[in-house]
């Protein structure tokens, strides 16, 4: 096996509020730590616009995020009058907005498994969910039904894409091909195969 077939890239956005509240550097750190290492790397205020095509209208991604505000509300004993697509459909508008207030930090992290592992280390999306262990765990209580009251996206530190195939595409639309670098961490022997 080759290490081209286990080295993946994925994408990572610090989101306004963890650049508000200076948690760049951890975030960098805890995949730095697992020996992950950074490829790319630039803090951008970007439009509407640009955000739409990151949170492109996707059916199934809106039901599906309507369906985990669905039940972020039962499980406080609350119904909804929408449908899991009407939720979905609000919430990427709260994230339109949300992401093109202020900066982010978008960046690429190279590794073996980097997409699972970047997964494990966020956390879940809910931060009231995600494991203390976790970026989303540690920095963020925010919760999808307080984010819902309040008509606002949940403040849960960072984007991650969520499979190979996301972040190939997210890679794409945040960064051009000679913005993202090639090196050697000095561990690297440490921690992988020759």
């Amino acid at each position: 096996m080759k290490k081209e077939d286990y080295m993946e890239r994925t994408l990572v956005l610090v989101k306004p509020d963890g650049v508000e509240r200076a948690l760049i550097g951890k975030v960098i750190g805890t995949f730095e730590e697992a020996g992950l290492k950074v490829v790319a790397m630039k803090m951008v205020k970007v439009t509407k616009e640009f955000v739409g095509k990151h949170y492109i209208v996707d059916k199934v991604w809106m039901e599906n995020m309507g369906k985990k505000t669905i039940a972020s509300y039962e499980a406080k004993g609350l119904k909804m009058n929408e449908t899991p697509l009407e939720i979905g459909t609000r919430v990427r508008g709260y994230l339109l907005e949300y992401l093109s207030e202020n900066p982010v930090v978008a960046i690429v992290v190279e590794g073996s498994d980097a997409v699972s592992i970047v997964i494990k280390l966020a956390g879940s999306t809910e931060p009231r969910k995600a494991e203390p262990s976790t970026i989303r765990g540690r920095y963020s209580s925010d919760s999808n039904s307080l984010a819902d009251e309040q008509k606002r996206a949940a403040r849960n530190v960072i984007h991650i894409s969520d499979s190979k195939e996301s972040a190939e595409k997210e890679i794409r639309l945040w960064f051009k091909e000679s913005e993202i670098f090639g090196y050697k961490r000095a561990d690297e022997g440490a921690m992988f195969l020759q």
